[in-house]
C-alpha cells in the first residue's frame, strides 16, 4: 500500500515540476500577468482541471517559481559575505558567483528580474519576501565582522539591503549580456565590483 503511495506522490511531484517547468518557459516571453491557465496546461499536456491540484491560481503558480528561483541562493548568499579574504576578494568572488549562477538558471533569473515590480501582488510580496530575508543573513553575518563595531541593527540592516539590490542589479546585468562578447561580460564584472567597493568604502567611513 505504502508502495502504490510512493509512486502517487512521486507523479504528483512530476506534473507539479512539469507546470513550474512549462511555466518558466513561456515566461520567458511574457510577464505572469498575462499567462494563461489554459496555456500552461497546454503546454504541459493535461486538462486544465488538472491544474488546480497542484495550483490555487496562476498567481499560486508564480509563488512557487519565487521559491524555486530564490528559496536554494540562501546558503550561497551566506557564504559569499562570510568567505575568506579581504574585502576586495570577497567581491570578486560574489560577482563570479552570480555570473555563473545567470549562466545557470537564466529562467529564474529574468522571471525574478521581471516580477519583482510585477503586476501580481502575492508574486511581488514573496519575492519581497525572501529578499527581506537575504538581507536579515547578510546583516547577521556582517554584524560578526570587526567593522561592525558601533554600528546599530537598523544601519547594518541598510548596508546588507544595499549588497542584496547589488546583487539583483548585478544578475540582471550578466542576464542582458548572456550572448554578449566575453569583453562586454568583463566589463559588466568590472562595474559591479567596482560598485559593491563604493560600499564597502561608504561602510568604512560610516561611523566618522
Amino acid at each position: 500500500m505504502s508502495h502504490t503511495l510512493g509512486i502517487r506522490q512521486a507523479q504528483k511531484q512530476k506534473t507539479r515540476q512539469a507546470f513550474l517547468d512549462a511555466a518558466l518557459e513561456l515566461l520567458e516571453e511574457q510577464s505572469l500577468s498575462s499567462l494563461g491557465l489554459r496555456e500552461v496546461t497546454r503546454a504541459v499536456g493535461v486538462a486544465p482541471t488538472a491544474f488546480y491540484r497542484h495550483f490555487r491560481s496562476t498567481a499560486d503558480l508564480g509563488v512557487a517559481l519565487v521559491e524555486e528561483a530564490l528559496g536554494s541562493l540562501h546558503p550561497m548568499i551566506g557564504a559569499t559575505v562570510s568567505a575568506a579574504g579581504d574585502s576586495d576578494q570577497r567581491i570578486a568572488g560574489a560577482v563570479e558567483l552570480i555570473a555563473r549562477h545567470v549562466d545557470a538558471y537564466p529562467a529564474h533569473v529574468r522571471f525574478i528580474a521581471r516580477e519583482r515590480h510585477g503586476g501580481v501582488q502575492p508574486v511581488r510580496e514573496a519575492i519581497g519576501a525572501q529578499l527581506a530575508r537575504f538581507a536579515e543573513e547578510v546583516k547577521a553575518e556582517l554584524a560578526t565582522h570587526p567593522e561592525a563595531e558601533g554600528w546599530s541593527d537598523d544601519d547594518l540592516l541598510m548596508l546588507a539591503g544595499l549588497y542584496v539590490d547589488q546583487m539583483l542589479m548585478t544578475a540582471s546585468l550578466f542576464l542582458a549580456t548572456l550572448e554578449a562578447p566575453e569583453e562586454e561580460r568583463a566589463r559588466v564584472a568590472d562595474v559591479a565590483s567596482r560598485r559593491m567597493r563604493l560600499i564597502s568604502i561608504g561602510r568604512r567611513h560610516w561611523l566618522g
